[in-house]
């Protein structure tokens, strides 16, 4: 499933696409309508809304148009030159074969990226104008429009953002705007009406209609929190951060993917649930990054469980067939910390049912580390309860803080080509000034070149960002650096995020 999982892609070219309506239209014959009884007509079920106007109505004016722009940039690229080794030069570079040489054929060169536009949707959460989008959706930008219903234009900028929920809070100079209606998306059954809303494939203000298929879906995506609600309302590009609404007009979910082998709806969109974006939401506003809880467990649906060993010729009975097969705990983690044990399975959380992990990833992730849950599980098929004290990435109930790249108290800038040149290297960071902060602490000296942090090479400021941040909330919040000394010797730091 996973290599049919594509996210919508942003698009910003226009689509014109022609749709047919087909109408059902009743034929009656005349000559016989006045010697034929009247058909009995069924009345229509219960709660099935004949009209959706409301709904429409309602939504539309709290969905936004996003464009994504990301300006061109120089980068530097690595490529292979096959024939390096084998010719290179036995006089050390006396003739000029250039850098690389003796590095397995990796040569790098500087190209320049061209500017790209993307676009997706949002949805107004708030009169001041706070917006909810997708992570994937303002990924990467240097400029983000938003244009409204009634097309005004804004500049936004982020608040925070979230790859493994792949959600996004962005903010936008606005008064009175039209905020949507937020609903609880546990109250959602399957089989209701939904609206899906958004900007598809360039026709701005769309609405399509479909029900909500499932919930809890799990995409089994690694590093990611996927508990979508499910629905057969068309979804296609542009539509990602876009509202999923019930007959009311309400917020039940913001469309993030679709399933699809083409990249286009073929009957399966998939939702974030409101219940994980208030809890996301909330963190971003509070804290500046997200508080994930962690149950400590590696599982699978019992049912996937006991049917992987059917086919290895194991017969298998765990003493039901729906919940949460244990096949590690993590060691000092909360599960393992309350006695449970590889083999047991999970059937409830705070008496909530949770027969497959969609459901427990669910429940988890409105949680925060500190909280604690109760938990109904099975060991050798006698029930057992344990009470969970969950723990955020580190392995503590701390409130995780977003570092910044200002903790290092440096400043960077990355070499020029003729650095390049006389160290013989394809890229680096230099320290230009260390006034105090992580680096002095670990006496990072001022003219020191940054080529590789924790075994990510380092070309950018932004790529000095994003590790400082991932290693900030790891259970080792330690900077492993190494690069180069101005004079061409290489140096080796660690560098600790955190006192002891």
């Amino acid at each position: 499933m996973n290599a049919n999982m594509k996210k919508i892609v942003n698009v910003a070219t226009p689509a014109v696409c022609a749709v047919a309506l087909v109408l059902s239209v009743v034929a009656f014959n005349k000559t016989n309508a006045a010697n034929t009884p009247a058909p009995v007509v069924a009345s229509m079920p219960a709660g099935q809304p004949v009209d959706l106007t409301y709904a429409a109505e309602k939504a539309l004016p709290s969905v936004v148009y996003i464009k994504n722009t990301q300006n061109s940039k120089v980068q530097t690229v690595e490529y292979s030159d096959p024939f390096e080794d084998f010719f290179s030069d036995p006089f050390g570079g006396f003739f000029g074969r250039g850098q690389g040489q003796g590095n397995g054929g990796r040569r790098q060169r500087q190209v320049q990226t061209p500017k790209r536009v993307a676009a997706g949707s949002g949805v107004i959460i708030s009169a001041d104008g706070y917006i909810v989008t997708n992570n994937h959706v303002v990924d990467g930008a240097d400029e983000l429009m938003v244009t409204l219903n009634d097309n005004k234009e804004y500049s936004a900028r982020i608040i925070g953002a979230d790859a493994t929920t792949d959600l996004a809070l962005i903010k936008i100079d606005g008064k009175n705007l039209p905020a949507i209606q937020i609903a609880n998306s546990d109250d959602v059954k399957v089989g209701e009406w939904v609206l899906a809303v958004g900007n598809p494939l360039g026709l701005n203000n769309t609405v399509t209609a479909g029900i909500v298929s499932a919930k809890a879906r799990s995409m089994q995506e690694p590093g990611k929190v996927t508990s979508m609600i499910q629905t057969d309302a068309a979804i296609n590009q542009g539509n990602s951060g876009g509202a999923l609404v019930n007959t009311n007009g309400a917020l039940i979910g913001i469309n993030a993917m679709i399933y699809s082998q083409t990249g286009s709806n073929i009957g399966y969109g998939f939702a974030i649930p409101t219940t994980i974006m208030n809890k996301v939401i909330d963190d971003i506003k509070q804290y500046g990054t997200v508080q994930r809880a962690m149950i400590g467990i590696q599982g699978q649906d019992v049912s996937d469980y006991v049917d992987n060993e059917k086919e290895k010729g194991n017969e298998v009975d765990l003493g039901t067939m729906e919940g949460i097969y244990i096949a590690k705990v993590i060691e000092d983690g909360a599960a393992a910390d309350a006695g449970l044990k590889e083999g047991d399975v999970i059937t409830h959380i705070d008496g909530q049912k949770v027969p497959k992990f969609g459901d427990l990833q669910g429940i988890i992730a409105q949680k925060r580390p500190g909280d604690k849950i109760t938990i109904n599980y099975l060991r050798n098929k006698s029930k057992k309860t344990a009470t969970l004290t969950l723990k955020n990435e580190k392995g503590n109930t701390k409130v995780v803080k977003d570092a910044d790249i200002d903790v290092l108290g440096g400043q960077f800038k990355a070499i020029s080509d003729s650095q390049k040149e006389q160290l013989n290297i394809g890229y680096g960071l230099q320290v230009l000034k260390v006034s105090g902060g992580r680096l002095k602490d670990a006496g990072v000296p001022q003219g020191f070149i940054i080529q590789r942090v924790n075994e990510e090479s380092v070309k950018t400021i932004e790529d000095l960002q994003k590790i400082v941040k991932d290693a900030n909330k790891s259970k080792e919040p330690v900077l492993y650096i190494q690069g180069i000394y101005p004079t061409g010797k290489k140096g080796y730091f660690a560098v600790p995020l955190e006192d002891d």
